[in-house]
């Protein structure tokens, strides 16, 4: 391709992709297909290694940048204009005098005052930070840190997917020449929770909640580490801007959504007392329904020219203030801690709580993570902890705050919750509920009675086939939508078919007679029809759910979509050693090694058979096309490499059709070995794979 057509190719590459970036997480819109925006992007990616004089800082393909070097702290950054903080207040008492004393401040009359049209938004609970771009390009990130001086972050802040590292060059108005914009960082609630749960299933420590997993992702020396969080940013205001004016905040931001920044959706324009108190009750209201963790209302005056009569003060602006929410944060006493045993065997402790409110909700249970978690923590029975909750992340334990003294209280032990107790009134097995108990995991399943084996940080309980709360948590995995999408049967109905003994396996379900549901109690013959219609439209499912409702230990939906594209089929992925599987790039050898270990269980391939008996069809997936220089061929890449990231290596070889694999076997092509290549050049060299530097893989790649 002549130079002048490589160059408009890739311009028109990356503002394609710029774009379809911009409406998937600030619209909601998907212009084209996941597989259209990958191959658009590793078109990129390829034509930028071929001609590396066109690449881009503002590129889609250059957010993650090389590690900081071991020890590097980062750069200590003035503001040019100070991140001042906003006054807390906490009542409409305290809004009414704040406000009356801008009244004063500015010699309005009480109507005038009321007439001032205010900007209200959400204060989300996540981390400051001031984005520098010249002529539109990103080109500095820096936290708040203590208002007058913060730190360079602008490598891991680049990897934030919905913040532009281009501004949209055609949008009205303009894009001014400098332009500093104050916001954000944050993750939502959701969004956390899965990312706690890949750290728990990695033995990683467990992330209190979305703030500090935030704060510390943004202060991580390798932007790689920081691009596996689900970091957004949301602006809140401009502090400077050379080329653009506004008369509003309102038109402020109308401008900054236009250039590329994300917009919460949840800014309004208000005039009057009783509309922004208003406003705040609603969004208090609905707290738990927003994605994010916030903990007010921050309410700016709209009119800009009004702000700078106001000015500020030490450290805080006159313009503008927060009125928060009720605490998200009790105290209540611990009185038990009961171990569950979860759908995958995993032992659990949980923490029985005295009733307490917490942001208008009322508590009695908390996750306690893992042994390792509790002792941490320092609790005991009887202690009075700090709960926390935040919307739908699970309430947590948070620390002591006094512990249990002296004698137990006279009716400790008869105020126990009944649901710790069996129906003779017995405490149940695994319940630590003495007073000043310490917590110590139990030897043995309390659902089953199987002895418990340590996994790292974890204990699990190895009955997969026999321990009723694993039966149904596996039923509830098959049921849900990520599989079979059976939602007549929720976790009730599945106990009741569970003690009802017509399941004793997930396969069962297939296996369901009408007239036997007819009898159960709650029951009815339209029940029982409408199940036995809806189970036979799910027979027939795609290979990755069918995967997904198998409940393989490490394979969730992202794995078992890459092991479907790979194997196709049962009887493909069946055939597949563990070298094959890690062959794949996404798998890892934990994964590899419980899949293959899955079908060398005799139990797990009865479970199979019964599947196929019960009617079940599994529809296989085309495996995936190669094409290009590495067609058919595996390939690792290891070390540093000057020219390109390791994932930007990995997308050109899967451009080029290429298969990579995270460790090197008999089956490996190429080894592509950057600076500190490590082990892998050694086993490379001693099974006899042929070693790439990056000057010859990148003439390999444009076939030199």
């Amino acid at each position: 391709m002549p130079a002048k057509k490589v160059e408009a190719r890739v311009e028109q590459l990356r503002r394609d992709l710029t774009e379809y970036a911009r409406l998937y997480y600030h619209e909601g819109v998907s212009h084209v297909s996941d597989a259209e925006y990958d191959a658009l992007y590793r078109e990129l990616q390829a034509l930028e290694a071929q001609h590396p004089e066109l690449v881009d800082d503002a590129s889609p393909t250059q957010r993650v940048g090389a590690p900081l070097p071991e020890g590097t702290s980062f750069d200590k950054v003035a503001h040019e204009v100070p991140m001042l903080s906003i006054d807390s207040l906490f009542t409409t008492e305290e809004v009414d005098d704040f406000v009356t004393s801008l009244g004063r401040f500015l010699k309005l009359e009480a109507n005038e005052l009321e007439a001032i049209a205010w900007s209200l938004e959400p204060k989300f609970d996540g981390v400051s930070a001031s984005l520098l771009y010249v002529d539109g390009k990103l080109t500095r990130c820096v936290t708040r840190g203590d208002g007058a001086v913060g730190e360079d972050v602008t490598a891991n802040l680049r990897t934030v997917r919905d913040l532009p590292l281009q501004l949209v060059g055609d949008a009205a108005p303009a894009v001014p020449a400098l332009l500093e914009v104050r916001g954000e960082v944050l993750m939502r609630r959701d969004a956390f929770a899965r990312l706690n749960e890949r750290r728990e299933e990695r033995g990683e420590t467990i992330l209190a909640n979305p703030r500090n997993a935030t704060s510390g992702a943004v202060r991580r020396n390798d932007p790689a580490e920081v691009a596996r969080y689900p970091l957004q940013f949301f602006p809140y205001g401009v502090a400077r801007s050379e080329g653009a004016a506004f008369a509003t905040h309102t038109e402020t931001m109308e401008a900054l959504h236009a250039w590329g920044f994300a917009d919460s959706g949840l800014r309004r324009r208000v005039v009057g007392r009783d509309a922004r108190i208003a406003y705040h009750d609603e969004l208090e209201a609905r707290r738990d329904d927003v994605p994010y963790d916030m903990d007010g209302v921050v309410a700016k005056i709209d009119d800009l020219a009004l702000r700078e009569r106001l000015g500020s003060r030490t450290r805080t602006l006159r313009w503008q203030y927060a009125h928060k929410f009720a605490a998200l944060e009790a105290v209540s006493t611990l009185r038990a801690i009961e171990v569950q045993v979860g759908a995958n065997g995993r032992l659990t402790p949980r923490a029985h709580l005295e009733p307490v409110d917490v942001g208008g909700v009322t508590v009695r249970h908390a996750t306690l993570h893992n042994a390792d978690h509790v002792a941490n923590l320092g609790v005991r029975v009887g202690d009075r902890v700090f709960v926390y909750r935040a919307g739908d992340v699970i309430p947590q334990v948070e620390g002591v705050s006094r512990s249990a003294a002296g004698d137990a209280p006279k009716d400790w032990d008869a105020s126990l919750p009944d649901s710790l107790k069996d129906t003779d009134g017995a405490v149940r097995t695994g319940v630590f509920h003495a007073w000043r108990a310490e917590f110590q995991m139990p030897s043995h399943c309390p659902a089953c009675g199987t002895e418990a084996v340590a996994e790292g940080k974890f204990w699990r309980c190895p009955n997969r086939f026999g321990c009723p709360p694993q039966l149904v948590g596996r039923l509830e995995v098959l049921c849900g939508r990520g599989a079979f999408d059976i939602d007549r049967l929720g976790p009730k109905l599945i106990q009741q078919l569970i003690d009802a003994e017509l399941v004793h396996s997930p396969a069962d379900v297939f296996h369901l007679e009408r007239d036997a549901l007819v009898e159960l109690d709650r029951w009815g013959a339209k029940s029982a029809d409408n199940l036995m219609a809806q189970l036979e439209e799910r027979r027939t499912i795609p290979f990755d759910r069918f995967l997904v409702a198998l409940r393989i230990d490490e394979v969730g939906p992202s794995t078992a979509k890459l092991l479907a594209g790979a194997f196709g089929d049962l009887d493909g992925l069946r055939a597949a050693t563990e070298e094959d599987f890690l062959a794949i790039d996404g798998i890892g050898e934990v994964a590899a090694r419980k899949v293959s270990a899955w079908f060398d269980e005799p139990r797990n391939l009865e479970l199979l058979e019964r599947f196929a008996a019960g009617g079940v069809r599994v529809v296989p997936l085309e495996r995936r096309a190669g094409g290009g220089v590495f067609e058919g061929l595996s390939v690792v890449v290891t070390g540093t490499l000057e020219s390109y990231s390791r994932a930007e290596a990995k997308a050109i070889v899967e451009a080029q059709g290429g298969k990579v694999s995270s460790s090197v076997s008999a089956k490996t092509a190429f080894l592509v070995a950057g600076d500190k290549p490590g082990s892998k050049l050694k086993k490379a060299q001693e099974l006899g794979v042929k070693v790439l530097d990056e000057e010859a893989f990148t003439a390999f790649v444009r076939g030199e």
